[in-house]
């Protein structure tokens, strides 16, 4: 039984631009939770530091930081759904669709993912 291709509700452009807003929300707040400002530098040779409010350097850094853990998140995650994918009954084709890339590209970067398909006996051939 073959399945219906799926057809996107939204243009490439619609997409792409929920996809930039989500991750960009998504760094901004894991940023916040797994990066934290350095408390200020105390002692007797220390004189108490002006509070110089936000830093946007060190914000714009931790969502750069953050940003490359997403990176490596998402590439693992799209290994799981290519097996998942072909665990369900995806080839090559189907994969490099998904990917937006061909079916030559998909097998480069995932070789031996899909197996062979089974090789057929050879059929004779009738005189001519």
């Amino acid at each position: 039984m073959s399945r219906a291709r799926r057809v996107p509700r939204m243009s490439e452009e619609q997409i792409a631009a929920l996809a930039d807003a989500a991750l960009a929300d998504l760094a901004a707040r894991l940023a916040q939770r797994a990066f934290r400002p350095l408390p200020p530098a105390t002692g007797p040779d220390v004189p108490p530091a002006p509070d110089e409010g936000p830093d946007p350097q060190g914000d714009a850094l931790a969502r750069l930081h953050t940003l490359v853990h997403l990176r490596r998140a998402a590439e693992r995650l799209t290994d799981q759904v290519a097996r998942d994918a072909v665990e369900a009954g995806a080839g090559y084709p189907q994969l490099g669709e998904a990917l937006e890339m061909s079916r030559q590209g998909a097998r480069k970067r995932w070789p031996g993912l899909v197996p062979a398909a089974p090789s057929r006996p050879p059929t004779e051939r009738s005189p001519r």
